[in-house]
């Protein structure tokens, strides 16, 4: 990309994609894909050349450790077991299904061969996480799918280096010395990950700077894969583990005022790097696919073989392992519909294609690699039926399961939490007033506050409070419009110079905080 005017165009564009995504309730990585791959084919598109520098270093990290944040400790140390077997298990099973289909299908040696099977053999996190966030999955099930697209790049990473030093160098595979590069890759990048995530621990309770908190925030992912790949070890893996690690720690790290302004500034670089990043996986394919030559036309076949292979590969693995989990949770019969959903949920995106692009362009002695023209065009292309096809279908296979969880399953538990809340709250009230430590004044407020919240949610766990819930709704939609004319006459002092610019903006916050709890409501 070498206009600065051509990326701005495609932030605007890829944000206005992103933002119909959302509001037409469908995957915004899949349209942003189709978007681009429209845009490219329209005459006097720029040429998009991506570097895979950009992608590894500048756009990765944050995306990953913001999908790491995502992860629950408390469920991932439940699934760390299956995780496991499909981080190393079903990678190295679909690097070599992968390459003995290219291997007998297409033009391409048995060296590139391997080399596209370890690039398309992990799911991606990115995607993974981009995807899953609008789908109620069991905690369980969520986690699993987005641990193992977050662990499973090191295992990747060391056949993709692996296949690569093969087909450079035309030596021999050496596995002893590929098993001790996987231990150094993924301990190495664990030990540096976790080393990040306690200085940036011990640093952040020593700060209560919002603007500093967010630049540490912001540089975290950033310091984690470069001293990793300094260290020449994962950078991923370094990120992943810094992101776990400081996720679950977030709320004992900052106060209530920060974490707002941190979720805000965080959500909003993470949009915009994935609205651009699967923009440019369909930008990239029709430049990609001019480059072949005439004997590689057939790619298309090719690409649906692949992508094919990779879905059959992850179910025959997925199946028998998850009915061993079922039966060992002392589950009768078995459910075949969860191994489908997580076959389903593995797609591909951004880890692939860096890795498609940082092959070499010759080999070792100078002469040029032919066929990675063609390595880049099946990954890419892949890539795009992994997210087309997947993500516009994946809402449907997972409500036809019958495994997601229903809208009113996730609003009774949080009512129910929110009257034990409220109990424990009355309670240290009836122990403060007992001690008379407190003026009854400031204790009565507070209790009619508390048992109003409670009563709220008793409202709510009621099974027949569909008019309780109907008034809920008319008390929302009333206090949104005293809001609206509130924010107007606030707006009105301003104009009239009654009150301060500094005034104006602490009480529009407050305003806005106020309604922002009334949507979550």
């Amino acid at each position: 990309m070498r206009s600065v005017g051509t990326v701005l165009s495609l932030v605007v564009l890829a944000t206005m994609v992103a933002t119909f995504a959302r509001r037409w309730r469908i995957p915004a990585p899949s349209l942003l894909v189709v978007a681009g791959l429209c845009l490219a084919l329209l005459p006097g598109a720029p040429q998009i050349e991506i570097s895979p520098e950009i992608i590894g270093l500048v756009v990765l990290p944050p995306l990953l450790y913001a999908s790491a944040e995502e992860l629950s400790w408390r469920e991932l140390r439940a699934v760390w077991k299956p995780v496991s077997v499909l981080a190393v298990g079903l990678v190295l099973a679909s690097a070599a299904a992968v390459g003995a289909v290219a291997s007998w299908l297409t033009p391409l040696p048995w060296q590139m061969a391997l080399v596209l099977g370890a690039v398309l053999a992990s799911t991606d996190p990115v995607a993974v996480t981009a995807l899953g966030r609008r789908l109620a999955l069991p905690p369980k099930v969520q986690v699993l799918v987005q641990a193992e697209s977050l662990f499973n790049d090191a295992t990747s990473l060391v056949l993709f280096r692996v296949a690569v030093s093969v087909a450079v160098a035309s030596a021999a595979a050496d596995w002893h010395a590929a098993s001790t590069q996987f231990v150094v890759l993924a301990g190495g990048g664990t030990l540096i990950g976790g080393a990040v995530a306690l200085v940036v621990t011990l640093i952040r309770r020593r700060t209560e700077d919002p603007v500093l908190e967010t630049v540490i925030a912001l540089v975290t992912p950033y310091a984690a894969y470069v001293l990793a790949e300094a260290a020449h070890t994962s950078g991923i893996t370094s990120v992943v583990v810094a992101g776990v690690v400081l996720g679950g720690r977030g709320d004992r790290l900052t106060n209530a005022r920060i974490r707002l302004q941190l979720h805000a500034v965080y959500g909003t670089v993470v949009f915009l790097l994935e609205s651009v990043v699967f923009s440019l996986i369909g930008l990239a394919l029709p430049a990609q696919v001019r480059a072949l030559s005439a004997d590689d036309r057939a790619w298309p076949l090719y690409a649906l073989a692949i992508a094919g292979t990779l879905v059959a590969v992850r179910l025959l693995w997925l199946a028998p392992l998850s009915a061993l989990v079922q039966r060992k949770g002392g589950i009768g019969r078995t459910n075949w519909r969860i191994p489908v959903v997580l076959t389903w949920a593995g797609t591909r995106g951004v880890v692939p294609l860096a890795a498609a692009l940082s092959i070499p362009v010759t080999a070792d002695d100078g002469s040029p690699l032919t066929e990675r023209p063609l390595v880049l065009v099946l990954t890419t292309s892949v890539v795009v039926v992994t997210l087309v096809v997947q993500g516009f279908t994946l809402a449907p296979v997972v409500r036809r399961s019958g495994i997601a969880l229903e809208p009113d399953h996730t609003e009774r538990e949080e009512a129910s939490a929110r009257c034990h809340l409220a109990d424990a709250g009355i309670r240290r009230l009836d122990e403060m007033s007992e001690l008379e430590a407190v003026p009854e004044v400031v204790v009565d407020r507070l209790r009619r506050g508390l048992q109003a919240r409670l009563e709220h949610a008793r409202e709510r766990l009621d099974e027949n409070g569909g008019a309780a819930e109907s008034a809920d709704l008319v008390y929302r939609q009333l206090r949104r419009d005293l809001i609206a004319v509130e924010a107007a006459e606030l707006q009105h002092l301003y104009d009239e110079h009654r009150i301060s610019d500094t005034t104006r903006r602490r009480l529009q916050r407050s305003l806005d905080l106020e309604e922002a709890r009334l949507a979550d409501a």
